[in-house]
């Protein structure tokens, strides 16, 4: 599928939406599995995931743990146009332009703003994960303001607004959860020191890897049928293996 004309997950939205409004999925039926909609689209799996959670909330199908994605309704009355950005569009976004900036960053950075980022990254270490997610959002910003440059500053402060303006990253966000508080430290960490040791190659690098696992950690708190169907299979086995034994 070329993305001309749009962005990805809106152009397989669109077609699966009037699919369905065509008849060929009726309500209560099954989506085909992710695997087969990556192949029909020629797209991502965060692209399909992106889409199945815009067509979650516009309430055109269910995602059912251990079984896959359902047919609700054939039509919706929400305007699509409503949904903006995803949260995978936007950490891809994230990561090609902040590993840059982070390389950027590490030859330009003062001491003064080391220690600020070093401050910001013990703030990340607290249970009150709305005080962490704005640490972590200084952080990032305060790396973009090293550079000297506004623009790149603006864009970055951008991204991460644009996290809560949208309806589809606020949900995908929201099904996904804490990424963790060691995971953040670390990695946080990592970039720290490749910004403190003035290392444009590894503070990229740190950045890139750290923004890899944001992708890879929604890929799999959002997954809606593989994984959850493996353990419901997995637990029915164990159950009946337990009635056997009585």
């Amino acid at each position: 599928m070329s993305d001309k004309g749009g962005k990805l997950y809106r152009r397989v939205y669109d077609a699966i939406a009037g699919d369905i409004a065509a008849g060929c999925y009726r309500i209560g039926s099954r989506l085909p599995a992710e695997r087969d909609l990556t192949e029909r689209f020629g797209v991502s799996r965060p692209t399909i995931r992106e889409a199945m959670i815009a067509l979650e909330l516009q309430g055109l199908v269910e995602a059912r743990k251990g079984a896959g994605v359902f047919v609700l309704a054939t039509n919706t009355a929400k305007q699509a146009d409503e949904l903006d950005i995803g949260a995978f569009e936007i950490i891809e976004a994230r990561r090609l332009l902040e590993g840059e900036v982070a390389a950027v960053a590490a030859m330009e950075i003062s001491d003064e703003q080391i220690a600020e980022l070093r401050a910001l990254l013990a703030q990340m270490d607290q249970t009150d994960e709305a005080a962490a997610e704005a640490a972590d959002r200084r952080f990032h910003i305060l790396i973009a303001e090293s550079t000297g440059n506004s623009v790149i500053a603006g864009t970055v402060t951008e991204f991460w607004d644009m996290r809560h303006r949208s309806p589809l990253a606020r949900e995908t966000l929201m099904k996904a959860g804490s990424l963790g508080v060691d995971e953040r430290l670390a990695e946080h960490g990592h970039i720290l020191a490749a910004l403190e040791a003035r290392a444009p190659d590894a503070a990229r690098i740190a950045m890139r890897d750290h923004l890899n696992r944001v992708i890879d950690h929604l890929l799999t708190v959002t997954e809606t049928e593989a994984v959850e169907r493996a353990r419901a299979e997995v637990s029915q086995r164990r159950k009946a293996l337990a009635r056997r034994a009585v």
